[in-house]
């Protein structure tokens, strides 16, 4: 009899145990982290992938869900956009934001995206604080989280860029910070938060770590000949750091950071990143993110990649290099996050605000069409299309990022229809050598397009603050110099991205279907199990996630 109690209570142990065991892993992650890594394209998870170590990119594509054909289904793919639309679940045509700059038709001006006079700097003197999210109008989801928790737990956005950190944690966020440099070399934030910078933040501005790694020199991690993912070093489709003579390794930084900005010298080298980690860090200590029975959540994005793009493109040693020291920053992160919040205790997924396009004028160098377009020559065309139709020259109020905003109030002072006046310019403007689709607003407005670069046109288009006549050019069509490389369009050159889940409630796994980039927020809000943001056009993926 006394056996069969004891075989009864160890039963009753053990079950409880299992129960208990299931209950515990089934829980809500203490932390989610959002990584964004500007100007990633998909294809550098491949490229390097022998080349990245197993804790970095590859812990995370090995362990958790990794999507192979996810894209960002709007027009434009720029960082401001990006952001907000990642976080948001929605477009361009919801949210709000549809460019990092933009034509106010009410103001009369081209405004910045976070520019807020309302509030000031706080952590300097400076003017670069002066910012908020009020642009961005519908929620995110740390606001939804904020919400669903009744404020009780913490969301914080970083960032060495102002809208990075700004836009993802979008109204009710706890902080914001970014980075400014120059002479400052502060991470800073907005009164929109806070009046005054934590401790913790000021003694991390004091620990002065920017000094030491702007006092090296940016050499490649590995043998330089070993780069062979990449063109050869020093190369005339690279742009240059100021003061030295060719574009190659190695790179002096002591010597270069005076005439590059002094510490904003660390925005566009791989050290950038590294400084964003130390941050990341430091802002988990210092918020003890984790450690409550509400969830925190930490957006990071990872500025300087798109700084060495820009200059450098999307082939070059400095890029290959600037990912390779990436892989080992989000090792030591990962790592970090282990040891601090614990293994099994956190979410994070990993993406990008946009891709990029190889350097124009090299793809024209293989005879890959490729085309530069300019701007006073467009601007040129375009006045004469008006004075030959419509015998004026003053009917164009704004040209920029591919949109034609008119002067309303000149065209009714002629007599002239608004609408007939943008479709004529539309009509024409596909004349012009670069461009090659044009549209008018109202078409956008009366005209479903379910598919294919118009449908990305149309999601990007928001009635209240968009143009008149919206313009494509062809496919790798920039408007800068021949050297570097930029974004923006809906080409799958721009828009075909990473995105990895990894963590607390996700499955181990990789799709080849297609996804959008707004289904990231409302597949954590589901994981979470809160209500997704107010303007969520995206779609749960539920492969990802554990049941």
């Amino acid at each position: 009899m006394k056996k069969a109690i004891f075989y009864l209570l160890t039963s009753i142990i053990l079950i409880s145990s299992c129960t208990k065991s299931s209950t515990k892993t089934s829980k809500k992650p203490k932390l989610v982290i959002g990584i964004v890594i500007d100007q990633m394209r998909y294809d550098y998870l491949t490229r390097y992938a022998d080349r990245y170590s197993e804790g970095g990119f590859n812990r995370i594509l090995k362990n958790g869900f990794s999507l192979e054909n996810a894209h960002f289904n709007y027009i434009p793919t720029y960082t401001a956009v990006g952001h907000t639309s990642i976080y948001t679940g929605t477009t361009p045509d919801n949210h709000g934001i549809i460019s990092n700059n933009w034509y106010d038709k009410k103001l009369k001006e081209t405004i910045y995206c976070v520019d807020d006079d309302n509030y000031k700097t706080v952590g300097n003197d400076g003017y670069v604080g002066k910012k908020s999210p009020h642009r961005l109008y519908t929620t995110t989801i740390t606001d939804q989280l904020q919400l669903a928790q009744n404020m009780q737990g913490k969301t914080i956005g970083i960032s060495i860029k102002d809208r990075s950190a700004i836009l993802p944690v979008g109204h009710t966020a706890n902080a914001a910070y970014w980075y400014d440099g120059g002479d400052k070399n502060q991470w800073i934030t907005s009164s929109f938060y806070m009046d005054e910078l934590p401790n913790w933040v000021k003694d991390f501005n004091k620990n002065n770590k920017a000094d030491s790694y702007l006092n090296t020199t940016w050499e490649t991690l590995y043998d330089i000949e070993t780069y062979t993912q990449s063109r050869a070093d020093n190369n005339i489709y690279e742009n240059n750091l100021n003061g030295k003579e060719k574009p190659d390794f190695p790179k002096n930084l002591k010597e270069l950071r005076e005439k590059n900005g002094n510490f904003s010298l660390i925005k566009t080298i791989p050290a950038g990143n590294t400084y964003t980690v130390d941050f990341a860090k430091a802002v988990i200590k210092g918020e003890q993110l984790g450690t409550t029975e509400f969830t925190d959540f930490l957006s990071v994005s990872f500025s300087s990649t798109d700084y060495v793009g820009h200059r450098y493109g999307v082939a070059a040693v400095e890029t290959e290099d600037t990912y390779l020291r990436l892989d080992k920053d989000l090792e030591e992160f990962f790592n970090f996050l282990d040891t601090e919040v614990g293994k099994g205790n956190y979410t994070l997924f990993l993406t990008a605000d946009h891709a990029a396009v190889h350097v124009p004028s090299y793809l024209q160098s293989l005879k890959i069409p490729a085309h530069y377009m300019s701007t006073k020559d467009f601007s040129d065309f375009l006045l004469g299309v008006t004075q030959k139709y419509f015998n004026s020259k003053e009917l164009i109020e704004n040209v920029s990022n591919y949109q034609i905003f008119l002067d309303k109030n000149k065209i009714e002072s002629l007599g002239l229809d608004k609408n007939d006046v943008a479709q004529r310019i539309a009509d024409e403007v596909v004349n012009f050598d670069k461009i090659y689709k044009a549209v008018t607003a109202r078409t956008l407005q009366t005209t479903n397009f379910t598919s294919g670069i118009l449908s990305s046109l149309q999601n990007g288009y928001n009635q209240k603050f968009s143009g008149d006549v919206l313009m494509i050019p062809y496919p790798a069509t920039l408007i800068s110099s021949r050297k570097g490389t930029s974004h923006g369009s809906g080409y799958s050159y721009d828009t075909h991205v990473p995105i990895i889940f990894y963590g607390n409630g996700i499955k181990k796994g990789r799709s080849t279907k297609k996804y959008d980039i707004i289904d990231i927020a409302p597949t954590i809000s589901n994981l979470l199990k809160i209500e997704a943001p107010n303007g969520t056009s995206g779609k749960i993926i539920d492969e990802v996630l554990k049941k």
